[in-house]
């Protein structure tokens, strides 16, 4: 385990971690960082937002047989949260991540950090949760931030029907068909329907409901008419 935890501040003076590792002139690095276990609250296709600086190979003299611009990112499944008996080989890879800006010598005498921002996502998963884990093979990295989240479709009314909050199915091409309930003092003309799509819209929506006699349609609800004079 060569990876440090460094206690650093933003450019607002707020107080960040970050992990970091530059073993860039030594052969065969494999050194893995691991996080904590991950429920996915329900979801089936879950999201890793990474933000982390690289240091390019050409800035290091004498690193350059052996030192790299990539790392990787891996996962693993689990129902338990102890995820101390995982073993390296048990992880599947989820991708190799490369920087779209590196940073030199010359930016650290700046103190400009080139900040390069990669999003995965990870999915059908089948279990309640799962670890992350991050490998490298010979970088100058610091891994600033890891965030992780799901997509949905948010509760909302349509056509006189609500539609509950839905989470995003495990494909991303994925229409997931959600049924709506009438909402108050109105009744079915037609099943109302609605398509939850992977990215959190609702789409195609199919029936609706007709707010009941004696009721009228204001602002999504069905309210009553006023007495008469």
């Amino acid at each position: 385990m060569m990876w440090e935890e460094i206690g650093e501040v933003d450019e607002n003076y707020a107080p960040i971690h970050t992990y970091q590792v530059c073993k860039v002139m030594e052969q065969n690095q494999n050194n893995w960082l691991l996080t904590s276990w991950i429920s996915n609250e329900g979801a089936s296709r879950i999201f890793i937002e990474l933000k982390f600086t690289l240091r390019d190979c050409n800035s290091l003299p004498g690193g350059l047989g052996t030192c790299k611009e990539t790392f990787n990112m891996y996962y693993f499944e689990s129902d338990d949260e102890d995820g101390r008996n995982i073993k390296e080989n048990q992880y599947i890879k989820i991708d190799t991540i490369a920087a779209d800006e590196s940073f030199t010598e010359l930016d650290l005498g700046d103190r400009v950090m080139k900040l390069n921002t990669e999003v995965r996502d990870v999915g059908p998963l089948t279990k309640k949760g799962f670890y992350l884990a991050f490998q490298d093979v010979g970088a100058c990295i610091a891994l600033v931030s890891v965030r992780v989240y799901y997509k949905k479709c948010p509760s909302v009314i349509r056509n006189l029907a609500h539609f509950p909050d839905t989470i995003t199915g495990a494909d991303s091409s994925q229409l997931l068909e959600v049924s709506g309930v009438c909402i108050n003092h109105s009744v079915t003309e037609e099943a109302p329907k609605m398509h939850c799509s992977a990215e959190g819209e609702w789409l195609v929506p199919i029936g609706k409901c007709l707010c009941k006699a004696g009721y009228e349609e204001k602002n999504n609800t069905c309210q009553g008419f006023g007495p008469t004079i």
